[in-house]
């Protein structure tokens, strides 16, 4: 008989930064109803599902990242009427519906953190005796210490900022508390969880000192990636399956190899892990090769994700830094083939099918990245990626939020010619590529091996091809001659038929 494939297996997924995205109620920051009126260019994109960055309730210390309460939203995003219409929406759309979930830190005004600062519950985190000195030297992955003191002279570790405690996921009682708020969400019509620092959680017991070269944040180490953290998920696997309709959890997982990302992704743990080799990689036919067949060879669930909301915008990072190269974005154009030919399920980060790049210029003023201000403005932080989306007219706010107001974060006058609007009408544009990018996709659905064939492909190039598909990439400074084939399916760029120019990428239909 044959088995259905499960919808996350080769899903495009689009990530909304809840605060960028749309603007319904004009205050300048993006909320759930904003989302709920772009549902129908979500689906005219062609994407399969959303995946809703934190818009619980939180003070905004790191974007939303710092939950005060897992089971309410935030005033400034909406309420839960409007999130429970957003979901029913997106589902009348198609659109599945992936949420975030942050388990290893909380907000320091979360209920259970105020009442450990008045010296109750103190075991649901982490606070340890120390002294003038921190208990441990321990970095916060936002740059300092990653202890703080209280009025009593006990530290509290927090590895990223100091409004951000880690929780003790040695109690029973954390372990049993983020079960229920899995229910909570399951229970309003979600489709999966995003896990944010998903190789966090538990810490190695005695929180003992490490080397710096340790503590970076792909490292296994005392302070990430622990055994035990696979018994939670093996426990949030069993909630998962006690749902209908094929409910999903994708972790993000810094790690230096595929083997180490494995381990996450088991049919007992996480259904997916985010593949950051490929979001990493230089702009490269060897180094693509070796992430596929890394990737390929270690998990029988991949993912391609090419941009997020930590990192600078792929526009930018393929053009050497610049933020209006064209090599860049032709380059973008390329790896969206490439990544889109791929078996396996792929991550779109909002903006990028306008072929955004990273603002890099932002005042300092502006800027409200915890990165920054901790760092004092050494390290630019992630604010260039997060610049609300433009969606139409020749001015800002740019259609992002009602004529008058002004968006959190400012947005460039050039991006006049990069919205949603101008570009719809251009069959030449960004958005018109990843919407035909989509629907070729979409078509080809069902004929595709599971298994990629390597073919014999010019130095700086990668060919490749799933049963009829053949996927064609120029990395390098020069055409190479296309391999035989009966036609151009698509092409990055224009494709005469013979020869793929450098920075390039095409699907070929073979026989």
């Amino acid at each position: 008989m044959h088995m259905e494939t499960p919808w996350w297996r080769d899903a495009v997924v689009y990530e909304i930064y809840v605060r960028s995205f749309a603007d319904a109620s004009g205050d300048g920051v993006g909320d759930l109803a904003g989302i709920r009126q772009r549902l129908p260019y979500l689906a005219e994109l062609g994407v399969d599902a959303i995946w809703l960055t934190p818009f619980y309730r939180s003070p905004m210390a790191d974007g939303g990242y710092d939950v005060a309460d897992y089971r309410d939203v935030d005033p400034l995003f909406g309420t839960l009427t409007d999130f429970d219409a957003l979901v029913a929406d997106a589902h009348g759309h198609g659109l599945r519906v992936i949420v975030d979930i942050v388990p290893n830190h909380s907000s320091s005004e979360h209920e259970w953190f105020k009442t450990a600062l008045r010296g109750e519950g103190r075991d649901r985190y982490l606070f340890r005796d120390g002294g003038e000195l921190p208990p441990n030297n321990w970095q916060s992955t936002f740059s300092g210490p990653a202890w703080s003191r209280t009025p009593d002279g006990q530290w509290y570790l927090h590895l990223f900022a100091s409004e951000q405690p880690d929780f003790n996921w040695r109690n029973p009682e954390v372990r049993s508390e983020f079960l229920d708020v899995l229910r909570f969400w399951l229970d309003r019509g979600v489709d999966g969880f995003r896990i944010d620092v998903a190789m966090g959680l538990y810490k190695a017991e005695g929180l003992p000192d490490t080397p710096p070269e340790d503590q970076a944040f792909k490292a296994e180490s005392p302070i990430w990636g622990r055994p035990e953290v696979h018994e939670v998920y093996r426990e949030w696997r069993k909630v998962l399956d006690s749902y209908p309709g094929e409910r999903m959890a994708i972790g993000e997982v810094w790690t230096d190899s595929a083997e180490d990302l494995a381990l996450y992704v088991r049919p007992d743990e996480l259904h997916q892990s985010f593949n950051f080799a490929w979001l990493e990689a230089p702009w490269a036919a060897a180094a693509f090769r070796k992430i596929i067949d890394d990737t390929l060879a270690a998990v029988t669930a991949p993912t391609w994700v090419l941009s997020n909301h930590d990192v600078v915008r792929h526009v930018t990072r393929y053009g050497g830094g610049l933020t209006n190269s064209t090599t860049g974005l032709a380059r973008a154009r390329a790896a969206l083939l490439a990544m889109l030919a791929l078996p396996g399920s792929a991550y779109l980060y909002q903006g990028e099918e306008l072929g955004l790049p990273e603002v890099t210029d932002l005042p300092p003023g502006s800027r409200q990245d915890p990165i920054f201000a901790r760092s004092q403005g050494k390290l630019p932080g992630r604010d260039g990626c997060r610049v609300p989306i433009p969606w139409s007219g020749v001015a800002e706010p740019y259609g992002f939020s009602p004529d008058g107001a002004r968006p959190w974060l400012p947005q460039p006058v050039e991006w006049a010619a990069l919205t949603a609007e101008h570009q719809a009408s251009d069959p030449g544009s960004t958005l018109s590529f990843y919407q035909e990018a989509l629907r070729a996709r979409r078509e080809l659905r069902g004929s595709l091996t599971d298994e990629i064939t390597w073919l014999d492909s010019p130095e700086g190039a990668l060919f490749f091809s799933r049963g009829s598909l053949t996927c064609v990439i120029n990395c390098g400074s020069g055409s190479v001659q296309l391999p035989p084939h009966e036609r151009v399916l698509i092409g990055s760029a224009p494709v005469d038929g013979y020869l793929l120019p450098p920075d390039t990428a095409a699907w070929l239909h073979t026989p």
